[in-house]
């Protein structure tokens, strides 16, 4: 998953005070995109996913596919790693400069959870923590992630939840992002035309981002969980985040 636009600005803090009315837009300042190289990765001969091509129209963040490589490398064999690749047709790893398309990432979470049915919900749970703190490193303001720090969970959840669904094309891609509040969203893609069904690891890789989001810059003791998924498609999932005291 990434947000790879900054999903709250430093002007939101006005005259020393926050915005935290409904319907009261955070600024925000867009992430340049600007292609560079990238790295060859190798390929095997396995049979290639087919995929739908409205699928591949999506572009999401690269960050959804570069922290899952690097997990994927430090725990996997070589040999596990390219037939992953090889199988989800990527031919290079993507650099961060760049949007990808989210086809990319959706056969990355699926030969994974074919090929490691088990490891890939490690893969997904490191690979999320790592996400979330690229984005709170790089993406977020000093400034805004000190306010929402200081801020009430109760004011800050929701400011934090609105910023992030005004970004939630990079890291949904085709399908939906809603949100109640600042502590239920939900991800639907009954409507994203997917050529197969998404992995299980991939909707909880989504909890795990949030989770770390929400641990970082809400309060220590939040976490997200998965519930009410459609289990029987697996195209939707409802999170609740939740605080342990």
């Amino acid at each position: 998953m990434l947000i790879e636009a900054p999903i709250l600005a430093a002007q939101e803090v006005t005259q020393g005070k926050v915005a935290t009315e409904p319907g009261v837009p955070i600024p925000i300042k867009p992430a340049p995109i600007k292609h560079a190289p990238t790295d060859p990765v190798p390929s095997l001969s396995l049979p290639p996913l087919s995929s739908n091509e409205d699928e591949a129209l999506a572009q999401i963040g690269p960050h959804a596919l570069i922290h899952a490589v690097e997990v994927m490398r430090e725990l996997l064999d070589q040999d596990a790693v390219a037939a992953v690749f090889s199988n989800a047709q990527i031919d290079a790893v993507p650099t961060g400069d760049a949007m990808v398309s989210e086809v990319d990432a959706l056969r990355l979470h699926r030969w994974l959870a074919a090929r490691e049915p088990f490891a890939c919900f490690e893969i997904a749970g490191e690979a999320a923590k790592r996400t979330g703190d690229y984005i709170i490193a790089h993406r977020i303001p000093k400034l805004a992630a000190r306010v929402l720090k200081i801020l009430p969970a109760r004011l800050a959840a929701p400011l934090l939840m609105r910023a992030i669904s005004r970004h939630a094309w990079t890291f949904v891609g085709a399908g939906r992002f809603t949100f109640t509040g600042g502590w239920r969203f939900r991800i639907d893609r009954r409507a994203a035309g997917d050529a197969t069904l998404p992995a299980q690891s991939l909707f909880h890789w989504y909890a795990g981002v949030f989770e770390r989001l929400y641990q970082r810059l809400i309060a220590p003791d939040c976490h997200c969980e998965v519930r009410g998924c459609d289990e029987a498609e697996l195209e939707m999932c409802d999170y609740l985040i939740t605080r342990s005291r």
